[in-house]
């Protein structure tokens, strides 16, 4: 028992925070921006404590079950980190573009942040990477079909007829979800996974692995992402009120909600591309892209058709630009079954540029 105390020290941590967080939330809120934000940086720091668990319990899940039900699971758990968030967040202070420039930031953050990172890492390391090239394909097509139905067609769409187009919206997610999960999971489960020979290297009397307790490892993911969960919502309130009037662009609480929910893919993917394993990595990042679309926005347009109040999801033309470019690269360099460092930093080039378009209010 203190074995595993020990282990999850991190986890214990931010499940104490949380009880902190709660009490002192008012506190938090009525005595100045400096120590509003000062608490929303800590809860962060507590909110990545939690997510480091929650990483290492799908990493080992993901041994446990294999590769593609392992990063479905962690993938899933970042959804749903996300729209919880999203949920209260918009409980809090409505924004009707919040959802959208999330939903942008993730996959930005998910392509270009993880994956570059991860590339550019693991090429260094070992050069080209190999992996199943049909997995790239179907995700980047899948991502392409979601974004334009989604984020850039409503654009045109007149107001007066939004509601028709929001359920449309979530019957074509849901049905899209639905083909991919049974192609994931079902006859086509090869698409998803990578045969890695040097594996049989692993058999080393001198490594050590960690025994995989299923029913821990799911306990504890269910455990972090409630812990998650509730110290977001402490966070987004005392962040909000810490950067008010600061002249930070609105865009930022979006990207700090995305990297909330990535936060434990971010881990796992860098690992996997240490490792070697790279079909890990473009389960985690694209993975993640397609569930954040496919399964945030129509959760999110059936929270709008409840309250009656539509949410902007056109996406910016920036953002436009920046999503085609990006889905245009990746479809060029995830064509042909391996990655390097070249590929690596034309992503994480993007990311940057992602990152200063959005320090510029675009």
């Amino acid at each position: 028992m203190g074995s595993i105390l020990k282990q999850e020290k991190f986890l214990l941590l931010a499940i104490l925070a949380t009880f902190v967080a709660y009490p002192f939330e008012h506190w938090f809120l009525n005595n100045g921006q400096a120590i509003a934000l000062t608490a929303g940086i800590a809860l962060v720091a507590f909110i990545v404590c939690a997510s480091m668990r929650v990483a290492h319990h799908a990493e080992l899940l993901a041994e446990k079950v294999g590769d593609p039900y392992g990063t479905m699971i962690l993938t899933l758990s970042a959804v749903l980190v996300e729209v919880v968030i999203l949920a209260i967040m918009m409980n809090n202070e409505p924004s009707p573009t919040l959802v959208r420039d999330t939903i942008y930031s993730a996959v930005m953050l998910d392509i270009n942040g993880i994956l570059g990172l991860a590339a550019l890492m693991g090429g260094l390391k070992h050069g080209e990477q190999s992996y199943n090239d049909d997995s790239a394909r179907t995700y980047s097509v899948m991502i392409l079909t979601a974004m334009g139905v989604s984020m850039v067609v409503p654009e045109f769409i007149p107001e007066g007829d939004w509601k028709l187009y929001s359920a449309f919206t979530i019957g074509a997610m849901i049905v899209l979800y639905t083909l991919f999960l049974r192609m994931q999971v079902g006859p086509h489960s090869y698409f998803f996974s990578y045969s890695y020979p040097e594996k049989k290297k692993r058999n080393d009397p001198a490594v050590e692995e960690e025994p995989v307790n299923l029913t821990r490892s799911i306990g504890t993911l269910f455990v972090g992402i409630v812990v998650i969960g509730a110290l977001a919502e402490v966070m987004s309130k005392t962040v909000d009120l810490g950067l008010e009037g600061t002249g930070a662009p609105p865009v930022m609480t979006a990207i700090l909600v995305a990297a909330i929910s990535a936060a434990p893919e971010i881990l796992t993917a860098l690992r996997a591309a240490l490792a070697n394993r790279m079909q890990s990595v473009v389960n985690i990042a694209l993975g993640a892209s397609l569930s954040t679309v496919i399964l945030t926005v129509p959760v999110m347009e059936a929270m709008a058709l409840y309250t009656g109040q539509p949410f902007q999801m056109a996406m910016t033309p920036v953002q436009t630009v920046m999503i085609f470019i990006t889905l245009l690269v990746s479809a060029i360099n995830l064509n042909d079954g391996e990655t390097n460092a070249i590929e690596g930093m034309t992503h994480f080039v993007l990311f940057a540029t992602f990152i200063m378009l959005s320090l510029l209010g675009l």
